[in-house]
């Protein structure tokens, strides 16, 4: 059965079941339809009325004078099943299910009625936006399946919502509007148990009129299919605006209860933002700033932002905000200032961010409209930030031009950001809207604001990668022969040698040359540092041979069951120690883990999560994104590593993991020690953990 989101909103005939005048769910869902103007059939559907909201009420799906596209089922859980499939029987083409009961709230009951739902619309050709849900808006359609009887008579517009939270819809909805965002459609998708994100997404991507698309997102069903209508919309240049839950246990525990959504590994979800270019917001308050700061689509061309205040106190705080973000506040260039220097104060420091006092009018001119243009105009500049309230109809007299000045005078992105949130003035949406100008509240999120456009540029139309079938051989990916295949694609390990006992480990260390590292070897020693299992700087072969019998004692102590495969003898190295690993996610699949390693590395938690395959750059990226960078550099006069190195051997280990991930579950170096520039890497400890 091929599901579609089309099947609801194109809609023309639609049947209300479990129409009332005695619950306000039915009665404003038809308020809102008919007052919204929606100009195809709406029947009330109820077999104990002949009338309600005063016109015709039919008893069942088979009594309507056409067959019904969409069924609006406002009836009790246990009563669906045999809806939809009498409804099928009449050509019914989708529903909207709002009961509860699917699936969510963890009762064994509901897990059951779950699944034969889901078995009986395997079976049926009907498109089911829910159960669980609050229903759906398509404003130019005048498809108004909600309950909120302010949800209606909406401006239609650019920016598609979808949401798997409810009563989100409608907040979201009226927030939007607040601040000048209009919609295309809104949809509250509850426990998705037919179209599901993916579904709507890529609905909304091959809908003309939708821009941009807003995702509050409990759990993602099916990852793949995510995936796959992110990167369309990627391709075709339509942002994905996002916020998430299950950051923490208790959300992702709170998700699973009442919407029956698998949250999976955060970090996970953001490597795939990072991949597809999703923008991913940390508040709703926030997803509605930056959905307002991409109504422009002007697309960046670099990072770097100039920004404009007139207060010195809001240039601290950007200095605060962009090193925070990592934002790119470049130096402007003298051309630029000598443009600027007429319209700002003579004791005036012009740098950027620049706090301009009170500007200076010139000629009639607008003093912060030129510097903004000088910005536009500095080649060092490629997004403008002007800290500025939205205009009222008291102040807009002659600003409107202005700005559509600035605006015409260049292609970069240029939008004002107020210092912090602040009432809209009368008239002030109109002016948002007649000059193209993107007034985003707070200081903060305008500096958030920039970064987006900036990391959803370099994304943009592109075809994000995927990974190639693995080819690799079982024999290759355990023991000695793993240690070949690192080593024939250039990832080399210290000079080592195993033995049997402690006696051996003696002579071991004395054939490699002082000082060594002695570490245990035994499956219950997986985490040596942990038993014990690891002696490091072994000065002479006495001590080598007491270092290996001692772990072997405190090991037996430990695990008395353990037994002990023998002692890895090895030269010691000294760099900067780096963890690198690849595992497969069961939400997102194959995964690059990058960061600070050693023994300490939960703690540190200096960790970067990237989707495989990886390219160079994205590699770079990643350590410039960790406090890794600073060791990787030099840190307190130790010397420069060997960054090309370790680049090259990540990359490599990458490879080998894709081509053999069908046998490799996970595979690890802890540490990849990085030695001094020119001298390239070793895998000290290499952990490999195989499919059953």
């Amino acid at each position: 059965m091929v599901v579609s989101a089309s099947d609801i909103f194109q809609a023309r005939n639609v049947a209300l079941i479990g129409a009332t005048d005695k619950s306000h769910w039915p009665r404003n869902i038809y308020a809102n339809m008919i007052e919204s103007g929606f100009d195809g059939n709406l029947w009330p559907i109820n077999p104990r009325r002949d009338e309600i909201f005063g016109v015709k009420c039919y008893p069942d799906l088979r009594s309507t004078p056409r067959p019904a596209d969409l069924a609006l089922m406002i009836i009790p859980a246990a009563a669906i099943p045999e809806t939809l499939a009498s409804g099928a029987e009449v050509g019914l083409k989708s529903a909207v299910v709002y009961a509860a009961g699917f699936g969510d709230g963890g009762r064994p009951e509901s897990i059951e009625r779950g699944k034969k739902l889901k078995s009986q619309l395997s079976n049926l050709d009907i498109s089911v936006c829910g159960p669980n849900c609050m229903g759906l808006v398509g404003v130019r359609e005048k498809l108004y399946c909600y309950p909120h009887a302010h949800i209606r008579n909406l401006e239609p517009g650019p920016t598609a919502l979808i949401t798997q939270s409810g009563g989100t819809l409608s907040y979201y909805l009226r927030a939007g509007a607040e601040r000048g965002i209009t919609f295309s459609y809104a949809v509250s998708s509850g426990n998705e148990i037919s179209l599901d994100l993916s579904d709507y997404i890529n609905f909304c991507i091959d809908d003309p009129e939708t821009k941009q698309i807003c995702l509050f997102i409990e759990g993602i069903r099916k990852p793949e299919a995510f995936m796959r209508a992110c990167g369309r919309a990627l391709e075709a240049e339509k942002p994905i605006i996002a916020i998430k839950t299950g950051r923490s246990q208790k959300s992702r525990e709170a998700a699973q209860s009442h919407s029956g959504a698998v949250s999976g590994d955060y970090a996970g979800y953001e490597a795939v933002c990072e991949r597809y270019g999703i923008i991913n917001c940390e508040t709703l308050e926030e997803m509605i700033e930056m959905t307002v700061g991409f109504q422009q689509r002007r697309w960046p061309q670099g990072p770097r932002v100039a920004f404009m205040t007139t207060s010195g106190g809001t240039v601290d705080l950007l200095h605060d905000y962009c090193e925070e973000q990592g934002t790119s506040v470049p130096d402007l260039s003298e051309a630029t200032i000598e443009k600027i220097r007429p319209f700002v104060p003579s004791d005036c420091h012009i740098r950027n961010p620049i706090d301009t006092g009170a500007p200076v009018g010139k000629s009639g001119k607008s003093s912060p409209v030129e510097i903004c243009k000088a910005f536009a105009s500095d080649p060092n500049v490629d997004i403008v930030a002007w800290c500025n309230n939205m205009p009222g109809s008291a102040r807009s007299s002659g600003a409107e031009n202005e700005i559509v000045d600035l605006l015409k005078s260049t292609e970069k992105p240029v939008f004002s950001f107020a210092r912090m949130p602040h009432q809209i003035p009368d008239g002030g949406l109109d002016f948002q809207k007649r000059t193209g100008m993107p007034f985003v509240q707070g200081t903060r999120i305008g500096v958030r604001v920039a970064n987006a456009l900036w990391f959803f540029s370099q994304r943009r139309g592109k075809t994000p990668s995927t990974p190639n079938d693995p080819k690799g051989e079982r024999d290759r990916c355990d023991g000695e022969a793993l240690i070949t295949s690192l080593e024939q694609i250039g990832i080399q390990k210290p000079r080592s040698l195993m033995v049997q006992t402690p006696e051996d480990a003696g002579k071991a260390a004395a054939e490699i040359g002082f000082p060594v590292a002695i570490k245990i070897v035994s499956p219950q020693a997986s985490h040596k540092t942990e038993v014990g299992g690891v002696s490091l700087g072994i000065q002479n072969s006495e001590n080598a041979k007491t270092a290996a019998f001692e772990m072997e004692e405190r090991l037996k102590s430990a695990h008395p069951e353990s037994t002990v495969d023998g002692f890895l003898i090895q030269e010691m190295v000294s760099g900067v120690e780096v963890l690198v690993g690849a595992r497969t996610d069961p939400l997102y699949g194959p995964m690059l883990v990058l960061g600070t390693g050693g023994t300490m590395v939960e703690l540190i938690r200096d960790i970067s999560l990237s989707l495989l395959p990886v390219s160079e750059i994205q590699i770079r990226h990643m350590i410039e994104n960790l406090k890794l960078k600073e060791q990787l550099a030099g840190w307190r006069g130790s010397p420069e590593a060997d960054i090309d190195a370790l680049i090259k051997a990540i990359l490599s280990l990458s490879t080998f993991y894709l081509d053999h991930r069908t046998w490799l579950k996970d595979i690890e170096i802890n540490p990849l020690m990085v030695l001094p520039k020119g001298h390239g890497v070793r895998a000290v400890d290499v952990r490999t953990v195989l499919h059953n």
